[in-house]
């Protein structure tokens, strides 16, 4: 039987994986720190190991008696804004945890590394983001997550490591951790609709972004270490439409059945304008028609109304105080 490990397997979308890898029919053991996770994320059948990649010692024990035959690597702390302000954070979590897995994955012969990397790599004035385009990344969140790629590139030139990257881009569904406030804007407006507070916009709200439902995201990672042709390539995913944050904020509205109600903060520094062509994967995948953004969002709603709303969490390990938005303070 083909058995796998995946990270962040207690999170968003390497829970959504690490259930499709079982369908799958594989043998799936997963690993998660539980710091932005939650147990009950976990899909019957995992077998479960908790701890951090930034352990090396505990990512070696990983592998006592163990051999995996496909690597996911989806944890990570995905807070793109904050990056700037945890910077150390950032690059322990982001990069190391990362190295970490891939000197086991050489060392043990994985017969394929999958990572989930992000579109922050492209960085500022690069739409539609493809493939081809030199990344630019703009904050240490990009920067980390193209460090992964290159040493990916690295690692399967000198050690014959087959690697699949995939550059995802603000996914959304059930199962995302709404009490986050320093990322994932649906989750955050859902949680703010459900504790009757405004939705907040940093500045005009007129920055657009393709948001990308789960369900047309996870399968086709979970698939990808079966086919050949896409070793050593790397894959924008996800949704094709863009939307502006009022947009979005409208469109969350109606799917709880409320008056959109936002309140505007001051402007952050982050990329404005941030959409990705998707040719290529189409070219490797059976990619599955996409789920609107309504009916995705109506879905994930439904989700969280059954979990309630949540109190906010603030993040404690801030290194740089200066210039963060006031909100995040």
């Amino acid at each position: 039987m083909t058995r796998v490990l995946v990270t962040g397997v207690a999170g968003f979308i390497g829970s959504h994986v690490a259930e499709h890898c079982l369908n799958l029919g594989f043998d799936v053991v997963g690993a998660d720190d539980l710091s932005g996770g939650s147990l009950r994320n976990i899909p019957l059948g995992v077998d479960f190991r908790e701890g951090t990649v930034t352990d090396p010692d505990w990512v070696a024990r990983l592998w006592d008696n163990d051999q995996y035959d496909y690597v996911y690597h989806l944890a990570a702390y995905a807070a793109e804004g904050l990056s700037h302000f945890i910077r150390r954070y950032n690059y322990e979590t982001n990069l190391i945890g990362s190295i970490n897995l891939i000197n086991q994955s050489v060392l043990h012969q994985a017969r394929c590394f999958v990572f989930t990397s992000s579109i922050a790599v492209y960085g500022q004035n690069q739409t539609p983001m493809l493939e081809s385009m030199t990344p630019q990344p703009e904050d240490p969140y990009g920067i980390s997550k193209y460090a992964v790629e290159l040493d990916l590139v690295s690692a399967s030139r000198m050690f014959n490591l087959p690697y699949i990257i995939f550059r995802p881009h603000n996914v959304y569904g059930e199962r995302q951790n709404i009490a986050d406030k320093y990322r994932n804007v649906i989750g955050i407006f859902m949680n703010q609709v459900m504790n009757s507070q405004p939705m907040s916009v940093f500045g005009d709200g007129l920055q657009t972004r393709a948001f990308s439902y789960i369900e047309d995201v996870a399968p086709v990672i979970a698939r990808s270490p079966m086919v050949e042709s896409a070793f050593n390539q790397v894959f924008n995913i996800g949704a094709e439409q863009p939307y502006t944050i009022v947009e979005l904020a409208e469109e969350v509205a109606r799917a709880f059945n409320v008056t959109p109600e936002i309140k505007h903060l001051a402007a952050r520094n982050e990329v404005r304008h941030a959409f990705a062509s998707h040719e290529k994967v189409h070219r490797f995948f059976d990619i599955p028609q996409a789920t609107p953004l309504a009916e995705g969002l109506r879905r994930m709603a439904t989700w969280a109304k059954a979990q309630g709303p949540c109190k906010p969490v603030t993040f404690d390990r801030i290194e740089i105080p200066m210039n963060m938005p006031p909100s995040w303070r």
